[in-house]
């Protein structure tokens, strides 16, 4: 009878596993505690503890800046994805009112393959010949752009105007200015129903559903402030060679971001965002509509601020903002310091640390406007 002279199965398993322990170095055997399992918050906190950073601006002169800016810049916009303005666009008008001292005109910009821009356009009574243009931008909250615009009408916004000083742009406005507000996503108007989120964050939720169409929304919003800083430079009140941004908070944040990919932006004054990613995702963090995929392989807030060099730009600090870690506010300002001591335009890098919380200041931008747009 014919008898294989294969193995059985059992024999195979068998002397297989003899086999393997007997190659195991000391080395790969433990008989002690198992290794242990980092959280994943643990392992986010190590992840942005050893952030790459890996275009972090170390040069001296104004060539190496000039060609770092460049180089990061392209980084940036590669990181952004689509964010250009349409070209050509519609402007509805859903309303205007003539106040004591300024025009209110609530408009809708629409452009196909483009959502609907809502944006106010204040305009000084006065304003008879071109006037500089100002481009204000909301941070976060349920009344999206109407604290800003100074929309006091409406239910519960004047409450969010005495928290924040939150009504720059009519503020802007008095001062001679002709002043664009968009109304970014998903803020506002733009949200929508606000308890269809329930607790969730709806910066968050936002971000993810755009992220699986391919899209960024902080690219998305930078297209709207462009936008909307387009609707100023063409406007027959506004002289388009004096342009600059201003706001608070997410405000800041897109000021920062837009003023530093817009060269036409004379000058910045970012308020209460003087914060980095780096710090950020250290902890739970959730704000998607902050969230540039894949930055912190380059760089940071410091970077992006070091792309306005040499314009002028006020970076406001209230003593008391909670959103604001010390340490990690120092270190930022030393490095886009190296951007503007490299272009010798130290003097145009300005901090108004003033006494207050999360809130909007003025007291040094208003001046850094007045000197620089006239």
């Amino acid at each position: 009878m014919y008898q294989s002279c294969l193995p059985s199965r059992r024999q195979f398993l068998l002397g297989s596993g003899a086999a393997l322990l007997a190659g195991l170095s000391p080395s790969s055997l433990h008989a002690g505690e198992p290794p242990r399992v980092l959280t994943a918050d643990e392992q986010f906190r190590k992840l942005a503890e050893e952030a790459p950073l890996s275009m972090e601006f170390h040069g001296r002169t104004a060539d190496e800046c000039r060609k770092w800016q460049g180089e990061f810049a392209t980084r940036l916009r590669s990181l952004l994805g689509p964010h250009q303005p349409p070209a050509k666009w519609k402007t509805h008008v859903e309303g205007t009112i003539e106040l004591k001292d300024h025009r209110r005109e609530e408009l809708i910009l629409t452009a196909d393959g483009h959502p609907s821009l809502p944006v106010y356009l204040l305009i000084p009574l006065k304003a008879d010949k071109p006037r500089p243009g100002v481009l204000a931008l909301h941070g976060h909250g349920n009344f999206g752009h109407d604290p800003v615009a100074g929309r006091d009408d409406r239910p519960g916004v004047t409450e969010a105007i005495k928290g924040c000083n939150y009504d720059y742009g009519r503020q802007v406005v008095r001062r001679g200015y002709v002043v664009a507000v968009p109304c970014l996503t998903p803020f506002g108007r733009r949200l929508g129903d606000r308890e269809a989120y329930g607790k969730q964050d709806a910066c968050a939720i936002t971000f993810l559903r755009l992220q699986l169409l391919g899209k960024v929304l902080m690219a998305e919003n930078l297209r709207d402030c462009l936008w909307a800083l387009e609707l100023l430079a063409r406007h027959e009140r506004v002289d388009a060679n004096r342009l600059a941004c201003v706001g608070l908070s997410y405000g800041g944040r897109m000021t920062m971001l837009t003023t530093a990919l817009e060269p036409r932006i004379r000058m910045a004054v970012v308020s209460g965002a003087l914060n980095v990613m780096q710090e950020r995702v250290g902890g739970r963090y959730s704000c998607g509509a902050q969230v540039i995929p894949g930055l912190l392989r380059y760089g940071d807030v410091p970077e992006i601020g070091s792309l306005i060099a040499p314009r002028p730009c006020v970076w406001e600090v209230g003593a008391h903002d909670k959103l604001i870690a010390p340490p990690w506010t120092d270190r930022a300002l030393q490095r886009m310091r190296r951007a503007y001591k490299a272009l010798a335009a130290e003097d145009r890098l300005q901090v108004d640390r003033f006494d207050g919380g999360h809130e909007w200041s003025g007291r040094i931008g208003y001046t850094l406007l007045e000197k620089g747009l006239g």
